[in-house]
């Protein structure tokens, strides 16, 4: 080493990188890295002292040199920019007084966990093993954009963050466009006053984000754009106060939002369009506050209760195959009434096409009734009227006994009627008797013919109570045909 008037504490490093050795400048298993700034000199190290070991440091005979400090306080800039180290570093519980720059540098392992950096600037890094930065508290921002990480980056209870730490673009974790061969695992990750951003970004494993806790309120909390994972994005107990941006993402497993709390009142709470999935899991969620988004997204499997949705939803052209848990088709329909762009039929059509799937055909015909209703209110009065005498009388066609029961009530009151006003003969002598159930039904069936309705001829009222009689024949006669070609076909 170069460096003059090395401190007992660097000494002490500088023997025992050569050997690969851990000094452990700790004094109590309790204490507080944030408050490291106290600490004396007998723990003190300069940064220069550190990156001069890292860069040119030699391994002794036989050893593999690496840099493993526990409990020291880092004065001044730990600048490794562009720079190669070849073995190992472990920087652990130690106070940083200065943000530690590795842009672009090339390290085999970097472990950083339980200290405090003010912020940490690691854009492009090349890291051949894991990154950890578990437990860590950075007030400041985490650059790690376009870092390529061979192993896992470990983020576990990490808290980053603080009032006025963003930059312009709200990012406080910039993870945009890295390429990660393993997991990114943070469970109980703490973020405040800016974004978790991980636009463009290849994860070969998972993503576990359980229980992490981030804040951005009125903005982007979670920025996964266009993220492609290898597995599942586990975000089971995920608090996050501003928007979940999920658009593009494609994930082979699952998104596992279990007991999750997504607020963003009065913006986009869940913007997922355009996302593919094996699953979505919204078990136990709580109530989203803030528009959920899911358009043009594909979901082998959707679990949701009908508790979960906002007032607010935009689902146009989503697909799924299996619609979890099996609920009723009238808990599931107010969900439809809730799109901002109003009447869509193609939400009608998947809810219709996934009971159908389970058998349950009763269900996916309220559906497609319910479909028809919704589309009635944004028809002009007039076909509103007609919607209404179709839906009154037979359902749409989806209630193909609410016409037979039309049908009979008709034939009751025809028969009752003209048994007690027989009308004229059109020839006298040359007419069968009359049957006033046989007339009636004669009025009513529009092909079968008995020979009545051609032989009597009805006056005044009673010829109007035929009119109708034939037209409302016509008309429930074909609802009853098109109901049994239905079932028959999906048989």
């Amino acid at each position: 080493m170069e460096i003059a008037d090395l401190t007992p504490a660097e000494r002490r490093l500088r023997w025992a990188f050569p050997r690969g050795e851990t000094v452990d400048f700790r004094q109590s298993p309790d204490e507080d890295p944030e408050q490291g700034g106290a600490w004396g000199p007998e723990r003190t190290v300069r940064a220069e002292v550190l990156r001069t070991l890292m860069l040119s440091g030699q391994a002794a005979e036989g050893e593999v040199a690496a840099l493993r400090v526990d409990g020291a306080r880092i004065t001044g800039r730990l600048n490794m920019r562009y720079g190669v180290v070849s073995g190992p570093v472990r920087l652990m519980g130690c106070h940083f007084e200065e943000t530690p720059s590795f842009y672009g540098t090339e390290v085999r392992q970097l472990n950083l966990s339980e200290s405090y950096l003010p912020g940490l600037e690691a854009m492009t890094i090349r890291c051949s093993g894991v990154l950890r930065l578990t437990d860590c508290r950075i007030p400041g921002q985490v650059r790690l954009g376009g870092a390529r990480i061979s192993g896992a980056l470990f983020m576990e209870r990490a808290q980053i963050g603080s009032d006025g730490a963003a930059d312009q673009h709200g990012q406080i974790l910039h993870l945009n466009h890295s390429v990660i061969d393993d997991d990114v695992w943070a469970p109980d990750l703490r973020v405040s006053h800016g974004a978790v951003r991980m636009h463009g970004s290849k994860v070969s494993g998972m993503v576990n984000l359980q229980g992490a806790s981030l804040s951005h309120p009125g903005d982007t909390a979670l920025d996964l754009q266009t993220l492609t994972v290898g597995s599942d994005l586990i975000a089971k107990r995920l608090h996050a106060e501003g928007m979940v941006n999920l658009r593009g993402a494609r994930i082979p497993g699952q998104i596992d939002l279990s007991r999750a709390r997504l607020s963003n009142p009065g913006g986009t709470a869940l913007h997922a369009s355009s996302c593919t999935a094996a699953e979505i899991w919204f078990r136990e969620t709580e109530p989203i506050k803030g528009i959920v988004n899911l358009r043009h997204s594909q979901f082998d499997t959707l679990y949701a209760t009908p508790k979960v949705w906002p007032d607010v939803v935009r689902l146009e052209n989503l697909s799924y195959g299996t619609l979890t848990p099996p609920l009723p088709a009238s808990l599931r329909l107010p969900l439809l009434e809730r799109e901002q762009e109003g009447y869509l039929p193609h939400g009608y059509e998947q809810l219709a096409a996934a009971y159908r799937r389970i058998g349950d055909d009763a269900a996916a015909r309220t559906v497609q009734l319910a479909k028809l209703r919704h589309h009635r209110s944004s028809l002009p009065w007039y076909l509103k009227v007609w919607g209404f005498l179709q839906d009154g009388l037979v359902g749409y066609g989806f209630r193909p006994l609410r016409a037979a029961a039309w049908l009979v009530a008709l034939l009751a009151v025809g028969s009752i009627v003209f048994g007690i006003q027989p009308p004229p003969e059109l020839k006298k002598g040359e007419s069968p008797g009359f049957n006033p159930f046989f007339y009636t039904l004669d009025l009513l069936l529009p092909i079968i013919d008995f020979g009545q309705e051609k032989a009597y001829k009805p006056q005044h009222g009673y010829q109007y109570l035929a009119y109708t009689l034939i037209i409302a024949g016509w008309i429930l006669a074909t609802t009853i045909a098109a109901g049994i070609t239905r079932a028959i076909s999906r048989q």
